[in-house]
This record gives C-alpha cells, structure tokens and sequence, in this order.
C-alpha cells in the first residue's frame, strides 16, 4: 500500500509536468486562435505523450515491473486512450454545437479526470 502510495505520489508529479506542457502547448494555440482547439489539443497531445512516457517509465513506474522498451506500446495505447479522453472534453466544452464554452474549460477535466484514468491503466497494465 505505501509503495502504491508513492508510486500515485510520482506519477502525479510527472503527469503535472507532462499535463502541464500539454497546457503549455494548447492554451497559446487555442487562445489567440492560432488553430482550431481540436488541432491545439493533438499538438498538446503530442508533447504531452512523448515527455509523459520518458518521466513515467524513467521515474513514476521504475522498479514496478517490466522494462521500458516493453512497455512501449502498451504506453502508447494508453496514450491513446488519454488522447480520446481529452478530445472528448475538448468537443463537449468547446464546440459550438455541444456547450460552446471558452478554450479553457476542458483543461479542467483534463488537469483533474484524465490523470486518474491514465494512471488506473498505466499502474494496472503498461507497467505490472
């Protein structure tokens, strides 16, 4: 239990730093309207997936179970699975034809919901 503890404790430092380069990236895009909020959230996606994986399997899961290198595509699904999440929450708040919200309403449940999904299946799959 406390080595669980202190695993939740790792992941959520590195998935705010990961989280928090996602926002770094989407919220200039979508903002000042440089592109379209679902196209800020791949560029987001991306920066957040790639430094996600390296924080996560170099710190947040060492020593939980398999290697990196296994871990991988199970790690990119995952990622997926995030991904899908988060545009969810994008096309719910923002679009015009769903609640039409400003651009920072989805970093909500981005910053608070997608987290507790992505360690749940991380901890439980990518790296038991």
């Amino acid at each position: 239990m406390r080595e669980t503890f202190w695993q939740l404790v790792r992941f959520g430092v590195a998935g705010g730093l990961a989280t928090g380069l996602y926002a770094l990236v989407y919220s200039p895009l979508a903002a000042f309207k440089i592109t379209s909020e679902q196209v800020a959230n791949i560029a987001g996606y991306l920066v957040a997936m790639l430094s996600g994986y390296v924080l996560h399997s170099k710190w947040s899961f060492r020593g939980h179970g398999v290697s990196a290198k296994t871990s991988a595509s199970k790690f990119f699904a995952v990622s997926l699975v995030s991904y899908a999440v988060n545009t969810f929450w994008v096309w719910l708040l923002t679009d015009d034809a769903m609640l039409a919200g400003p651009w920072w309403w989805p970093l909500i449940p981005i910053v608070v919901v997608t987290p507790l999904v992505t360690f749940s299946l991380n901890r439980l799959w990518v790296f038991s």
